[in-house]
């Protein structure tokens, strides 16, 4: 954790306090697509997590309106700040629509994309423990570059899970829940793409 030297600084440890919130968020994700049960709880209880981060993000953009210097441009830190909050309403979303669509049991497939959402939001919060070193310091380009592999990666089991759906699924309502939750489950992992590509910009910016 860094320490802040300067006003501008506030902005790191508030990403940080973000990424934190998307860590929480994202483990009881996880613990609801492995362990599915009492479901209605555990989508309420993320229900409660998205709206923490929501705060996070006013308490954010907050800062920006009241700041008259930034440590990057202003238009970047609005812009991530919005992507890391949409990694959360996705994942939000996927849970509630388990409800809405009263999805009885978890796809294999599913479990993948769930852990591959994990592990990058896990690299974006190591990555946002650096950026205030990013004129100085590797790792921030590594995380960028290992995002963009796990995204990857679920771009296959993403293909994948549809190309055995539309395969092996006789019943079409299951069809059409599955395929729209593995289409929100893949929107969940472009936005930490998109948050990752976002801070690579901001690198390029200052190299």
């Amino acid at each position: 954790m860094i320490g802040v030297k300067k006003k501008e600084d506030i902005f790191y440890l508030l990403f940080i306090e973000m990424t934190e919130k998307i860590i929480t968020a994202g483990e009881a994700f996880v613990d609801l697509v492995y362990s599915y049960e009492n479901v209605n709880d555990k989508v309420a209880n993320l229900k409660v997590l998205e709206t923490e981060c929501d705060m996070q993000v006013h308490k954010i953009l907050k800062a920006l309106n009241g700041s008259f210097i930034t440590p990057f441009d202003r238009e970047d830190i609005y812009a991530i700040t919005k992507e890391l909050d949409e990694i959360v309403d996705s994942i939000e979303e996927v849970a509630n629509r388990f409800v809405v669509f009263n999805v009885n049991y978890m796809r294999p497939e599913a479990l993948l994309m769930a852990d591959l959402i994990m592990q990058s939001i896990r690299e974006l919060d190591l990555l946002f423990k650096h950026l205030s070193e990013l004129k100085k310091n590797s790792i921030i380009m590594d995380q960028i570059i290992e995002v963009n592999r796990l995204e990857n990666e679920g771009d296959l089991v993403y293909r994948k899970a549809l190309t055995i759906l539309f395969r092996e699924e006789q019943n079409p309502i299951e069809l059409v829940k599955w395929k729209h939750l593995f289409e929100q489950l893949e929107e969940s992992l472009d936005s930490c793409e998109n948050v990752a590509n976002m801070v690579e910009g901001v690198v390029m910016k200052y190299a």
